[in-house]
Order: C-alpha cells, then sequence, then structure tokens
C-alpha cells in the first residue's frame, strides 16, 4: 500500500504548481485550504453514505476519493503520507483506551 500511496503523493506534488486549467489537483491547490477541506468534507459525507447504503464496490469508491483528496490536503499542509503512517505505527498495539489517555496529558 505504501508504494500506491508514495507514488500518488509524488503525483500531486508534481501537479501541485501545475496549471489550473489542466490539473484538478492544480486547480484546488489554487483555490486554497478551505476549498480543500469542503472536497475532503463532502467526500467523508459521501463514504459515510454509501457505508449506510451497504453496496461494497461504492463503499470502496468513495474510500479511495476521500483518501485522495486527503492526501490533496496533506499535500497543500506540507505534510506526507509518512507522517500519517508513522502515528498509525505508534498508535499499533495501543487499546483505543489507552491511546486516548495519553492524550490527555
Amino acid at each position: 500500500m505504501s508504494d500506491v500511496l508514495k507514488q500518488l503523493e509524488a503525483v500531486l506534488e508534481e501537479r501541485k504548481n501545475a496549471d489550473p486549467d489542466s490539473s484538478y489537483v492544480a486547480s484546488l491547490h489554487s483555490k486554497g485550504l478551505e476549498t480543500i477541506l469542503k472536497k475532503v468534507g463532502e467526500e467523508a459525507t459521501e463514504t459515510v453514505i454509501a457505508a449506510v447504503g451497504g453496496d461494497d464496490g461504492q463503499i470502496v469508491y468513495e474510500t479511495a476519493d476521500l483518501w485522495f483528496h486527503t492526501m490533496v490536503m496533506l499535500s497543500h499542509k506540507g505534510i506526507s503520507h509518512e507522517a500519517v503512517l508513522s502515528e498509525l505505527e505508534r498508535r499499533f498495539g495501543l487499546s483505543g483506551i489507552e491511546e486516548k489517555a495519553s492524550r490527555k496529558g
């Protein structure tokens, strides 16, 4: 999975400064963080609706859209997908209760 994320991250970085008229990713970046966040929210909502509907194919499709737009957000903020994977790795083996308690300190 990480190879796909690396490839996607490279493409997103490449298109970040492309012509907004020729690249969807560049158009999102040119409109700014607020527009990107609206897309993330929209895709999250569509993912939830798909899950409620129960069609596995639609759930996968909408989740891919959500992940894609989240990667655009990370790119816009200059955050690598590796930072997210590292955080997930840090949490691995912790119970959800322990992880939540560690944030209260």
